[in-house]
């Protein structure tokens, strides 16, 4: 699992993770956790996006679902779901994405998104699909 956790983090957390600035900080299968900008990932209004907080949800959740299913296992977001409880207008915000279900098909995360402070200011539910690798 460590040398697939090393390729995993290499291979990064993809083209819209780098543009929203996302920086991984833990990973296992049961828990991820990384940070994200609110500058650039802000609505018009000053607040940060609710669709960056659910960007950062589903990076977080899949990444930890690669993580449950190995290298077989390609794993596909199949449903998303997300509360936004506050705004952020600066900082970084933190995202931790915990397991709830983690079956033979299926990865259940629950992530919670805190400001700086640690206030909530989001919470999301993603469930993965881990369909097998092509080639494998």
């Amino acid at each position: 699992m460590t040398d697939y956790l090393g390729q995993l983090l290499a291979f990064g957390v993809g083209e819209l993770g780098d543009t929203m600035g996302i920086e991984i900080t833990e990973a296992s299968p049961g828990r991820v956790v990384a940070r994200m900008p609110v500058a650039g990932n802000r609505q018009p209004y000053g607040l940060l996006h609710g669709g960056a907080s659910v960007v950062l949800a589903e990076t977080l959740g899949s990444m930890a679902a690669a993580l449950h299913g190995g290298p077989e296992k390609a794993p596909v977001g199949i449903e998303v779901s997300a509360t936004h409880h506050r705004s952020a207008t600066s900082g970084y915000v933190t995202g931790t994405a915990s397991a709830i279900s983690l079956g033979r098909t299926l990865a259940t995360y629950e992530i919670v998104v805190v400001d700086d402070e640690g206030r909530r200011t989001c919470t999301a539910r993603l469930t993965c699909l881990l369909r097998d690798r092509p080639g494998t």
